[in-house]
């Protein structure tokens, strides 16, 4: 007969968790981006490469445990995008502390920057659908009038 454990039982980790995130990590991110977005138009960070970037916040992804958040952001028209995302990274410390101040959490989460290719996808797709062959395929058939 298995001994029963007493105590706190371990938290199984599973993929399901990253799949299907809680109301609560929704909520905590989309507050994330609007106060990262607010920082990054009032130009908050005095770096270079963030003094004349126009930088769009799409999404932010946290972590399970709400520690780490991953923010996708896309400078204006893509330009210098490497760079924004290298001083963004940069001064990811300094960000996580003005949201600190702006937003109210136990802990405030490590931030991390990536870039977004959502809208280069949504191009893809697009140009892809537009082709000849897709767009025949699309078209609704008509249907012969019986006589």
């Amino acid at each position: 007969m298995a001994k029963k454990r007493r105590g706190r039982q371990q938290p199984s980790f599973s993929a399901g968790a990253q799949d299907n995130p809680s109301q609560r990590r929704l909520r905590v991110a989309e507050e994330l981006r609007h106060a990262l977005a607010r920082l990054l138009h009032e130009g908050e960070c005095r770096d270079l490469a963030l003094d004349s970037a126009s930088i769009t916040v799409t999404e932010v992804r946290m972590s399970p445990d709400l520690r780490n958040a991953t923010a996708f952001v896309m400078p204006l028209a893509g330009t210098n995008a490497a760079e924004v995302v290298a001083a963004l990274n940069h001064c990811a410390t300094f960000l996580k502390g003005c949201l600190a101040r702006e937003v109210q959490l136990r802990n405030t989460p490590n931030l991390v920057f990536a870039l977004d290719y959502s809208f280069d996808q949504a191009d893809r797709i697009s140009a892809l659908l537009a082709r000849p062959e897709v767009a025949s395929d699309l078209k609704p058939q008509r249907s012969e009038p019986k006589e």
